[in-house]
């Protein structure tokens, strides 16, 4: 179908977090600074697991992939808007939207079940230590990662093709400053009642299987630590998960606080300002719960520093 026959435009405007030209300036520098914290910090976290042979294990092979998606997580969204906010331009074309609809849906969707996956590593490790290396072999864990891509395209494309469905009779100005699926929903003038009823089976699916496997996850590793007699190996086995917890609980805590917000908010404009906490502050804050935590991540990572400088 030809473009101009489904949209009757070829542009799409995003009004961002506010049309205040003097607080322009600000969020440029503020979200220019954390887009860099998040680059940086999980490029060296990678960098951290390629270079230092201790780290050549499924958690932190599992743990690079994690901050890959995280960067991408980020470049998907913040660097259109700093571009925006520099050109003083709002406009975004039809294909950039729908760009972006699919790797932030690719990006977001392999955050969760990468999650998940750690989630099940952890399992393993504490409840069958002396059969880990086995059981987390190199083909399982590249297997493991292979899948959860493959589970994120789909999802992707699935939100990609509903909104290339939509029709709009008008020019299309986004209270967002990204495409916001369900903005865009909200803005087109045809009928949305089967595409909201596929995105909620899909996104119910995509997101309670990794919920489910986590929950499941952390019940028996609970249950297995309860079983442990020293204070010290209870101790050691809670400190491996502090810091896939941590994470979890920033993820999916502010994912649920951006979808409570706006179930009781009618503020498109405050829902954009609330949802910069999953898609821009918990990417750059992964590598600094991770490093802070993990003394065999700060010690690569302070290799990694010693060697670029």
């Amino acid at each position: 179908m030809e473009l101009q026959n489904q949209t009757y435009f070829s542009e799409l405007f995003l009004l961002g977090l506010s049309e205040d030209l003097e607080l322009q300036p600000l969020i440029f520098g503020l979200f220019l600074f954390m887009y860099l914290v998040t680059v940086c910090g999980n490029l060296l976290i990678i960098l951290a697991v390629v270079t230092d042979p201790h780290l050549h294990t499924p958690m932190y092979f599992f743990l690079s992939h994690l901050s890959l998606a995280d960067i991408g997580f980020s470049t998907t969204t913040v660097p259109k808007m700093l571009a925006n906010i520099q050109t003083n331009s709002k406009s975004i074309s039809y294909v950039g939207c729908l760009t972006q609809v699919s790797f932030f849906f690719l990006f977001g969707c392999l955050d969760s079940l990468l999650l998940a996956v750690m989630a099940y590593d952890r399992l393993v490790a504490i409840c069958h230590p002396l059969h880990y290396r086995v059981i987390m072999n190199p083909r399982l864990c590249g297997l493991l990662v292979l899948v959860s891509f493959l589970i994120s395209l789909l999802d992707s494309q699935i939100h990609c093709w509903m909104v290339s469905q939509l029709n709009f009779c008008t020019n299309v100005e986004i209270p967002h400053f990204f495409c916001d699926v369900p903005q865009l929903f909200n803005l087109a003038c045809s009928d949305t009642s089967t595409n909201n009823i596929v995105i909620f089976l899909v996104g119910t699916i995509s997101g309670f299987i990794p919920i489910a496997g986590i929950i499941f996850s952390y019940s028996k590793i609970v249950s297995s630590i309860l079983r442990v007699s020293s204070s010290g190996g209870k101790y050691k086995a809670f400190s491996t998960c502090g810091s896939h917890l941590s994470v979890v609980c920033l993820f999916y805590g502010t994912g649920l606080g951006v979808y409570l917000s706006s179930a009781v908010s009618s503020s498109p404009r405050k829902d954009a300002v609330v949802s910069v906490m999953y898609t821009v502050v918990t990417p750059m804050l992964n590598p600094f719960i991770y490093s802070l935590r993990n003394k065999d991540i700060k010690s690569a990572l302070g290799k990694v520093v010693s060697r670029m400088t």
